[in-house]
């Protein structure tokens, strides 16, 4: 009786693991249930945009997390393997994604470095500049995205690009939506002019005051406004600067050519804090990735205007 009643409780125990199992599963593949998976949010902002009102999209980066140092959990695999479309920067930026790609039909995959439109904007990064030698003598036949900045989302005339590509792609998967999507497209495009424009206007004030910034990020904006950035503490967050570059960074505040130093939500920056002590330099903060901001039609829109507002909160205090 007693191994009958064990017996009892054992398959019980181990229906209800089963069950909770398969309950778990389900859910993560109902949390997984988006179309449109994009790495980044900004990327996601613009992918938001186009595909409002068609088709649901998803974000994998969380808020507070960088793609320099991200880590794939099961239910980002899920997401991945899951979705009908996958929006990426490539393989330098996103180092986490490459390998499981790999395993994804590269039809439901859009790398945005690669496509032939955004290849006639990239500028080449200061990650490339410091490197040359390097590159030269022991990474021929490296693959030439390390040569360019891959902050891409952080350029207007890219994220056109981007917009008119999910667009295109949507028109396929979804041909009976073509007019939303059209609409979609015209809308996004039209408020971006216009918040150019704004941001242009915006930015003239401080266009020949110095800054630093803590990570090399912001090229794309900067160039298209007319900032004057004048260094970078870090080139990628997932390596320490060298004392050279911070001594020189220190000569150059106490120099008096920086109003600015700008450090990032994402990462540890409590070396900004030491440097500008006892200057007065100003100490503000960029966030590159649009934290904080929900996903709508607009949202990318809301991103650069928040990024200018993040300029002129430092650089108009002098």
């Amino acid at each position: 009786m007693k191994k009958f009643i064990i017996l009892n409780v054992w398959s019980f125990f181990r229906f209800s693991i089963i069950s909770i199992l398969l309950l778990l599963i389900n859910g993560m593949f109902i949390i997984a249930n988006a179309k449109i998976v994009s790495s980044v949010k900004p990327i996601g902002f613009i992918a938001e945009a186009i595909a409002s009102g068609v088709t649901d999209t998803d974000i994998l980066l969380p808020d507070g997390a960088s793609p320099h140092t991200y880590f794939l959990k099961p239910s980002d695999l899920v997401k991945l393997k899951s979705a009908q479309l996958v929006i990426w920067v490539g393989e330098d930026i996103e180092t986490f994604l490459p390998t499981i790609l790999k395993d994804i039909d590269k039809k439901k995959q859009i790398e945005l470095m690669q496509l032939p439109q955004v290849k006639a904007f990239l500028r080449v990064g200061q990650k490339h500049n410091e490197s040359k030698f390097h590159h030269e003598n022991n990474h021929k036949d490296h693959f030439h995205n390390s040569e360019y900045d891959e902050h891409i989302w952080l350029s207007p005339k890219i994220a056109k690009i981007i917009a008119q590509t999910i667009h295109d792609k949507l028109i396929i998967q979804y041909p009976n939506k073509r007019a939303i999507i059209d609409e979609n497209l015209s809308k996004f495009t039209t408020k971006l002019i216009e918040t150019e424009q704004n941001i242009a206007k915006k930015l003239i004030s401080v266009q020949n005051k110095g800054y630093f910034v803590f990570h090399d990020a912001y090229g794309y904006f900067e160039s298209q406004f007319g900032l004057k950035n004048l260094g970078s503490f870090i080139i990628n967050p997932a390596v320490q600067s060298g004392v050279q570059k911070i001594y020189a960074i220190q000569q150059k505040l106490k120099e008096h050519q920086a109003v600015c130093v700008f450090k990032e939500p994402q990462f540890n920056s409590a070396v900004i804090e030491k440097l500008v002590d006892g200057t007065d330099v100003h100490i503000g903060v960029l966030n590159p990735l649009g934290t904080d901001i929900i996903p709508s039609k607009d949202s990318y829109s809301q991103f650069l205007l928040q990024l200018t507002q993040q300029f002129l909160d430092c650089l108009d205090n002098k």
